[in-house]
């Protein structure tokens, strides 16, 4: 037996154990959904921390800091920034205003069946293209460390997995699962980090000397076809240490801005992190989980340059990726943290790292699992289709039937996308969360006027805006050359020309919430936003 397999057996035999623990504690729709709000600040924190140290964070953004150096690292600088937002604005009215789901907060004072059967949709949407990353980092892992099991057989694996957690353990497996990984993570990329700098003697300073010495070239418009710039002009060089290397010609600033914005603001609208200040005591403990999360991740995303660039100075960019049949390397930067501990702790750490970013997967999968299935089974199933009548174990049983049917979904469609890099897939989770979720959250807390046609209308255009706008995008569309080894969806040119929707999706979804409230008037939700105010800063009421 292998050392990874091993590995991989010894994690999933803990996690296992776990779920059969918390199965015993999970019967009521509280202890499904919110792990019966027994979870503790400093356990939250650790398990948002988990749940946000995604496969995106420790394989895709250590390959994009491994292929294209300085923008790769901006993805970094923009999933730490956004927790203030989340720390600031969220944390506590929603633990104070909710109870299970984020469609509580707005069903607060917006009491239309629709305002419920919206923002289930757009949790729906959100978790599918986040959890869709996770898969492909599961394939492109286990089949990499384990070739007798092929990429689909292993998303597939994950996918049972995680259902396992789910439907027999709720959201208390799924929490202590995150702590584990969290932990298992952080350990591991201290490691990483250190043996990293041990091969440049412990200097920073000398790490990024070697990397300044890696070039990569780039155009004025458009991006390299076949080693050539499309308007037939000499590429430009640019070392590690610049900008521009992947966000590089005319619209290149604009879509590193686009980023920007989808990961300061969509943090505060996702799913399976909202659904986690559900699951303490109260709303300073909600708070006291965000800072522990932050110090957490703060740390995390730091060392992730020395991931990134360790690879790129160690291994090299062009070692990054899998072995194909003419003796080459067929690219895949979802493989640069892995590929850079066996280059400084040989097999068995590339075996240990690749355990914890396979516990990475199954536990922000879990975590994203439930917040769906809990979208649908409390929003749609229980307060819409039953109009809050049915017993608590026909709404639990409906929960474990969607978490089903929504896992065996995100496993055909990861299989379908398996070519895209994850960090770049959660980039686009993130701009739908902030056009459709965030505007409908915000205003709903802070804002008196605000009411159901504006929340409808809004989150509706942030959703199909931002999802246009990623099918018309060069994510999904262009021309390859024959010779490439990632193909997109769409062999067209693209009509959008940024990758991220996120500086034209969010405006629209703000502002078609605030024109939907402007132009309808609904005096009942404007007398009960003074009760909605009150119980998001004192707690009063809170269930």
């Amino acid at each position: 037996m292998s050392t990874s397999l091993l590995m991989f057996l010894v994690f999933i035999v803990v996690t296992l154990g776990i779920t059969f623990w918390a199965s015993k504690r999970t019967g009521t729709t509280a202890e499904f959904y919110s792990a019966g709000r027994s979870i503790t600040g400093f356990q939250n924190g650790w398990a948002v921390a988990g749940d946000y140290m995604s496969a995106a964070s420790f394989l895709g953004i250590a390959g994009l800091i491994a292929f294209y150096g300085y923008d790769g690292f901006m993805y970094s600088v923009g999933f730490l920034v956004a927790y203030l937002t989340v720390l600031l604005l969220v944390a506590e009215p929603l633990r104070n205003t909710g109870r299970f789901t984020m469609a509580d907060v707005l069903a607060f004072r917006l009491h239309s069946p629709v305002v419920r059967m919206v923002a289930a949709l757009s949790t729906l949407t959100v978790t599918l293209f986040y959890m869709i990353a996770q898969m492909v980092g599961a394939g492109s892992l286990v089949s990499l460390l384990i070739p007798q099991i092929g990429f689909n057989t292993a998303i597939v694996s994950v996918g049972i997995l995680m259902l396992v957690y789910v439907i027999f353990g709720g959201m208390l497996a799924t929490t202590w699962v995150q702590i584990v990984k969290a932990v298992l993570l952080m350990g591991g990329t201290v490691l990483l980090s250190l043996l990293v700098l041990a091969r440049f003697d412990f200097s920073v300073l000398a790490l990024f000397e070697a990397v300044s010495q890696i070039t990569g070239s780039v155009c004025r418009t458009g991006a390299l076809v076949a080693g050539a710039c499309p308007d037939g002009s000499t590429p430009i060089v640019r070392d590690f240490t610049e900008p521009g290397l992947y966000y590089a010609g005319t619209w290149g600033p604009l879509s590193l801005l686009s980023l920007g914005i989808a990961l300061i603001f969509g943090t505060a609208g996702l799913p399976h992190i909202l659904v986690r200040f559900y699951t303490v005591p109260s709303a300073q403990a909600a708070r006291t989980s965000v800072v522990w999360a932050m110090i957490l991740i703060g740390a995390f995303y730091v060392m992730t340059t020395f991931l990134g660039f360790g690879a790129a100075a160690l291994v090299g960019k062009a070692n990054i990726g899998v072995p194909n049949a003419d003796g080459g390397v067929t690219p895949n930067q979802n493989l640069a943290a892995p590929l850079l501990a066996q280059e400084v702790g040989g097999e068995v750490f590339l075996s240990f790292v690749a355990a914890i970013a396979f516990a990475t997967i199954l536990a922000v999968v879990a975590g994203l699992t439930i917040a769906a299935s809990s979208a649908f089974a409390h929003d749609i199933w229980f307060n819409v289709v039953k109009k809050g009548k049915e017993d608590e174990s026909q709404q639990v049983m409906v929960a474990r039937i969607a978490a089903a049917v929504i896992g065996g979904l995100s496993i055909a469609l990861a299989i379908a996308l398996r070519s895209l890099n994850v960090a770049f897939l959660v980039g686009l989770a993130f701009a739908v969360a902030a056009s459709a979720n965030v505007p409908a959250i915000l205003l709903t807390l802070y804002w008196r006027r605000f009411n159901t046609s504006g929340m409808i209308v809004g989150m509706i255009v942030g959703l199909l805006s931002s999802i246009v706008l990623i099918v018309l995008s060069p994510a999904v569309m262009g021309i390859d050359p024959p010779t490439a080894a990632v193909r997109r969806l769409i062999q067209a040119p693209a009509i959008f020309p940024l990758d991220n929707p996120a500086i034209v999706s969010v405006p629209l979804g703000f502002l078609a919430a605030v024109l939907g409230t402007l132009l309808s008037r609904d005096a009942a939700t404007e007398q009960e936003y003074s009760e909605l105010n009150v119980r998001a800063n004192t707690g009063l009421g809170a269930v």
